[in-house]
């Protein structure tokens, strides 16, 4: 359903929302090596959420991924439309370019649904409460 850098994304930033609330910053090597994630694409992943304003990052020895108060409470559907855009939210479930409410492909209406469920999801998670369930061992998504 995501793409695989989004997937990566959403565990990363699970990660840097979990090691940085003490004002501490995640490298890049332990960030990949925790989510099991290629660090050069991880790299360009976070790099993209940057530019996003979605997650903060400092150069230099004592530098690193960090997330502050106010973004910890980002909504999951903020971070995939960053990273996937708005097209899982917006596209036909079987592809079709002029499927709409008036011309509906043969799914339409049940994949509407189901893509207003995910998209409600997807609003009322946020990282902060992901990176709760994983401190509480609640999550099994992560390598240890």
């Amino acid at each position: 359903m995501f793409s695989k850098a989004c997937e990566y994304g959403i565990r990363a930033m699970m990660y840097i929302v979990s090691k940085t609330g003490d004002g501490s910053k995640a490298g890049i090597k332990e960030i990949a090596r925790f989510t099991d994630t290629p660090e050069p694409f991880i790299a360009k992943v976070l790099q993209l959420l940057v530019r996003k304003g979605i997650v903060s990052s400092a150069k230099g020895p004592n530098g690193g991924f960090y997330i502050d108060r106010k973004m910890s409470r980002i909504a999951l559907v903020d971070i995939v439309k960053a990273i996937d855009g708005d097209g899982l939210f917006l596209s036909c479930g079987l592809g079709i370019k002029n499927c709409s409410e008036r011309k509906p492909c043969p799914i339409h209406f049940e994949y509407k649904a189901i893509r207003d469920r995910l998209t409600e999801m997807l609003k009322n998670n946020n990282i902060q409460d992901l990176a709760n369930g994983l401190a509480k061992g609640e999550t099994f998504l992560l390598k240890r």
